[in-house]
């Protein structure tokens, strides 16, 4: 976002209101960090807008906020960064007004920017089939390495968690008897999530090996976490984007598939097979249906076979 010039304090306002997501909201520490940058900048803008350090809160208004998405929509941001950055503006307003610091929330009246749709790149059931059978084949070499990637890519399928949920996963968090796994996701939230049985196969397989490196390793070994680098530590979120990357790019090289990827392939193909929207909502761990609602544009074949059995003349 904008960079805040040295001159330019932060109002003891804005250090309050993050501090009100981190301790009380429970915001992701990613989300703190964002809005932080946006507000920074907002503050630079403010001062600049109005020609002096003298402003006050209340005296913002609507036209210095659209003002502020105009002059970050000239900087070449994105309507989804804008957005972002008018949503920190808009919380912030709130907290201030719950505290009587303000009487009203003058971005209230500004429309958010029309997002451009963005539909998420996904795996068919075919190259599914094929990254599975690649992943099992180096699998069978019984190496530290494949056998752990083979776990890895079965729980991102199994689930749809997030990269940095997968890398965050302890020992304690796996129960493969009732086979499932306890994750915590943004905003510090958890939920559990089932996990399907070649999933749970690979996962032992893995943590067979694991306790082996765990005796290789002895005491300098990651007792925590459970996937875990050559080394014994905990694996990074870089090294897991690797990874995965790599097993990708053997499947199609030019479609730009990412972990996220599995992520969408995942909810695309329980809707696909008829899954309730709302469960798939509460899998992925989204605090909003609408964010859920993108994986629906996937579901054509679902749709075609309802419309085949039911409409009189299909």
């Amino acid at each position: 976002m904008t960079d805040q010039p040295a001159e330019h304090a932060v109002p003891n306002e804005v250090a309050e209101f993050l501090v009100h997501l981190e301790k009380e909201r429970n915001d992701s520490p990613n989300t703190v960090i964002a809005y932080g940058r946006d507000l920074h900048g907002f503050v630079a803008f403010l001062s600049t807008y109005y020609g002096t350090d003298a402003w006050t809160w209340e005296g913002v208004d609507r036209l210095a906020i659209r003002g502020f998405m105009g002059h970050l929509a000239r900087r070449g941001l994105s309507k989804r960064s804008v957005a972002r950055a008018l949503s920190a503006v808009r919380s912030l307003y709130r907290f201030m007004h719950r505290n009587e610091l303000v009487t009203a929330n003058p971005a209230r009246g500004v429309s958010t920017p029309k997002l451009d749709k963005r539909l998420p790149g996904y795996l068919d059931r075919a190259q599914i089939d094929l990254l599975f059978q690649q992943a099992e084949t180096r699998a069978w070499s019984g190496r530290f390495a494949d056998v752990r990637n083979l776990a890895i890519l079965e729980l991102f399928y199994s689930t749809g968690m997030r990269l940095s949920e997968l890398a965050g996963i302890d020992l304690r968090d796996l129960d493969l008897v009732s086979q499932q796994v306890k994750v915590r996701g943004k905003g510090k939230k958890e939920r559990i999530i089932p996990l399907g049985d070649p999933a749970v196969l690979a996962l032992r397989n893995y943590e067979l090996k694991r306790e082996a490196q765990r005796r290789d390793f002895g005491v300098t070994i990651d007792r925590s976490a459970f996937f875990l680098s050559r080394t014994g530590k905990r694996i990074g979120v870089r090294m897991v984007q690797r990874i995965v990357g790599q097993l990708l790019r053997r499947i199609d090289e030019d479609a730009g598939l990412s972990v996220h990827s599995l992520r969408h392939t995942f909810a695309t193909h329980l809707l696909d097979a008829g899954a309730d929207l709302r469960a798939v909502q509460e899998l992925l761990g989204h605090a909003s249906i609408s964010t859920t609602q993108i994986y629906t544009h996937t579901s054509v074949e679902r749709l075609k076979a309802v419309y085949t059995k039911a409409h009189p003349r299909a």
